[in-house]
């Protein structure tokens, strides 16, 4: 009896445990988890290497039967799953290691709070203040104007929000898309009832598009992309497509080229039932050098 005991109680022991199987009060050595629906795999040295940190009190003071886990059995745990990579790389060498481009020092400031890694966030903190100081001295004194400072790469865009000013003047291409759909009744003389444009995509240079729409540009998408290379992940948090057109036109930009596709599908396989329309559009926007504030 005391033999069966003793094996029961190493095998539960063993670092090749599932992850939904916690049934034992010790953690295996490798832990999977779930941080805001971005999956991870490390050590679990590496979740306790910071004494007093709030990991360090989930995995080194807790049993694994204390932790929410998800579905699949991972431990849970809700908070930005993007930014956590830097969390974890963090804890795995005690050093701050961010791109150049890196521009949510403050939002992983919050997560470095919440973790409770005090020398992580005061480093952040540091990081913030030599910012916001760059970023006054590209504001300089005048009312209206805001800075938008692409992290250590130091590059400052000045843009009127609102205004007509022109922004800057690289030249280039932008590229707007979206997918809109409506139905159509059996009557094809009543009114087509559309439905909201769910999305705005914006395809381009990084730095053009970060100039041209910057704070209403959503990033999360794509949040490490050098301000040189190409993106067609990003998103605007307009809801009207004019409001995009609007923008382009005030900082230079004019369309020249458009093309659109579409579908049909019925709601039902009823054949007298409404139709539904799906179509992608996308418009393409240059701007030349020369170029200040030309018609469409």
């Amino acid at each position: 009896m005391l033999a069966a005991v003793a094996t029961l109680r190493v095998d539960m022991e063993q670092p090749g445990r599932k992850a939904g199987d916690r049934s034992g009060s010790h953690f295996p050595e490798i832990v999977e988890l779930n941080v805001g629906g971005k999956v991870y795999f490390t050590r679990h040295a590496t979740l306790v290497s910071v004494p007093g940190s709030l990991l360090w009190t989930m995995f080194g003071q807790k049993t694994p039967a204390e932790l929410s886990t998800d579905s699949q059995g991972r431990y849970f745990i809700d908070r930005d799953g993007v930014l956590f990579r830097y969390i974890l790389d963090y804890l795995r060498d005690s050093k701050m290691v961010l791109p150049d481009y890196f521009r949510e020092t403050a939002s992983l400031q919050k997560e470095a709070d919440y973790f409770q890694l005090h020398d992580l966030s005061a480093r952040l903190r540091t990081r913030i203040r030599k910012e916001s100081s760059v970023s006054e001295d590209a504001c300089g004194t005048e009312p209206g104007e805001a800075a938008l400072v692409g992290g250590l790469a130091g590059a400052s865009i000045a843009a009127s929000p609102g205004g007509g000013g022109g922004g800057g003047n690289s030249r280039g291409f932008i590229t707007i898309g979206y997918r809109g759909s409506y139905t159509i009744g059996r009557d094809i003389q009543t009114d087509h009832k559309f439905r909201r444009v769910a999305r705005i995509t914006v395809c381009g240079k990084t730095s053009l598009a970060k100039e041209v729409f910057g704070e209403t540009l959503n990033e999360s998408r794509d949040p490490d992309r050098p301000p040189e290379r190409y993106t067609s992940r990003y998103y605007l948090k307009y809801n009207f497509l004019e409001q995009a057109f609007d923008r382009l036109a005030e900082v230079g930009f004019r369309m020249v080229a458009c093309s659109s596709t579409g579908t049909c599908a019925y709601t039902s396989n009823d054949p007298n039932e409404d139709k539904i329309w799906t179509s992608y559009t996308e418009y393409v926007f240059c701007r030349d050098r020369s170029e200040v504030q030309p018609p469409f």
